[in-house]
């Protein structure tokens, strides 16, 4: 008997098209050259005294970002390093995966009649060239979130859950990619954005409904959330962490039945609103009473995937060291509660407690030698493995 031919992951389809699409030699642009402040070869290898360059930021691992002045306004150049310092394919694909979201979001503000207003925090493109490895956009006046309060945790989930709806899922809602003006959350870096059908699937993981792990909100808490509350049990101690989480969720779930309320008028399988009706429930019930469970459940799950995606993407920083040590605290003072809720996942549930605390110690280790450099580089050991 002839055995079964695996069904390829959505990943591994989309990781093909996109290296197909490399190997191709192909352009991929959004916008016309015509009009645009500078020529476009000067954008994407202008020297020193060509281009007005008023600030510069080296730390983005897929593109290096120039901030131009040319009158009446200032403009965001970003330009891609000649390679991603993530080092999977993903990371190696980041710049193409961006342009060809840049084009998709483009025409998604142009077709829906509450465009301006409902997208407000995606930014403008006003040119793109993958082959060029350049995107302009108007700069943007904000900087990075420093506490998460109601109005903006109220619009970056918003946001997140309204590109699900619209089949746009975000894995990297991390501090770096979301600015704040004082009124609104602005988004600026789309990388790792990929497209699904939420009719069918929950997220862009295994082949689109076998990994439920993966959701908006639990992106949000797991590459942003989740480390504001590590800084804020640090200095303010874990009930103040606590007060904000249980804010958070109290929003997410607001969020949440909305965006299943969504996606069944748009027609969602019974399987797509079985896992959102769990998501609300046991958020709900949780929210009924302290919420301290679900806030050491949530905040495991988040630190592991968190150590876990630096790890294999070599991109290692001081916060990544500061998950570790949570996960070992953890172990030691919260093992009983944490197998309780059933937190433990990808094989931990089955292991002993000083296995855990082996595996996640030589995790920590393992960080420690994967740290990016102060300008955002690898060690020279890494470069070569």
């Amino acid at each position: 008997m002839t055995p079964p031919v695996p069904t390829p992951t959505l990943e591994a389809e989309r990781q093909a098209e996109q290296l197909a699409f490399e190997a191709s030699g192909a352009e991929l642009a959004f916008g016309e050259p015509q009009g645009l402040p500078w020529p476009v070869d000067t954008l994407a290898a202008g020297a020193p005294g060509q281009l007005p360059v008023v600030e510069r930021f080296d730390s983005g691992l897929t593109a290096k970002v120039f901030r131009l002045r040319a009158q009446p306004r200032d403009w965001a150049l970003k330009r891609a390093r000649p390679q991603a310092l993530v080092k999977n394919i993903d990371g190696q694909t980041s710049f193409l995966n961006e342009v060809q979201r840049r084009i998709d979001l483009a025409a998604l503000k142009q077709r829906d009649p509450a465009g301006p207003a409902r997208w407000a925090a995606i930014v403008d493109t006003r040119y793109a060239s993958y082959r060029h490895g350049v995107i302009l956009s108007p700069w943007i006046e904000g900087q990075p979130v420093a506490d998460w309060d109601e109005r903006r945790l109220a619009q970056i989930l918003y946001t997140a859950c309204a590109l699900w709806t619209e089949g746009f899922f975000e894995w990297d809602w991390c501090s770096g990619n979301i600015l704040d003006d004082g009124r609104q959350l602005r988004l600026f870096d789309f990388g790792y954005m990929y497209r699904f059908d939420p009719r069918r699937h929950f997220n862009t993981a295994g082949c689109g409904t076998d990994v439920p792990l993966f959701h908006p909100a639990e992106r949000f808490e797991t590459r942003n959330h989740s480390g504001h509350l590590l800084a804020l049990a640090d200095t303010r101690g874990e009930a103040a962490a606590l007060a904000a989480f249980r804010l958070e969720k109290t929003i997410a779930l607001e969020t949440y039945r909305w965006m299943r309320a969504t996606i069944a008028e748009r027609g969602a399988s019974a399987t797509v609103l079985a896992w959102l009706d769990g998501i609300v429930r046991r958020w709900a019930d949780a929210l009924g009473g302290s919420a301290e469970a679900l806030y050491w459940a949530e905040q495991w799950r988040s630190h592991v995937l968190d150590l876990d995606d630096d790890l294999r993407g070599h991109s290692c920083t001081p916060t990544t060291l500061r998950r570790a040590d949570w996960l070992l605290h953890a172990l030691t003072h919260h093992a009983d509660a944490l197998r309780a809720q059933q937190a433990l996942f990808w094989g931990d549930e089955h292991k002993s407690h000083d296995a855990l605390r082996a595996d996640y110690a030589a995790k920590r280790r393992l960080a420690e030698h994967r740290q990016l450099g102060p300008h955002g580089q690898h060690p020279p050991s890494e470069i070569t493995t």
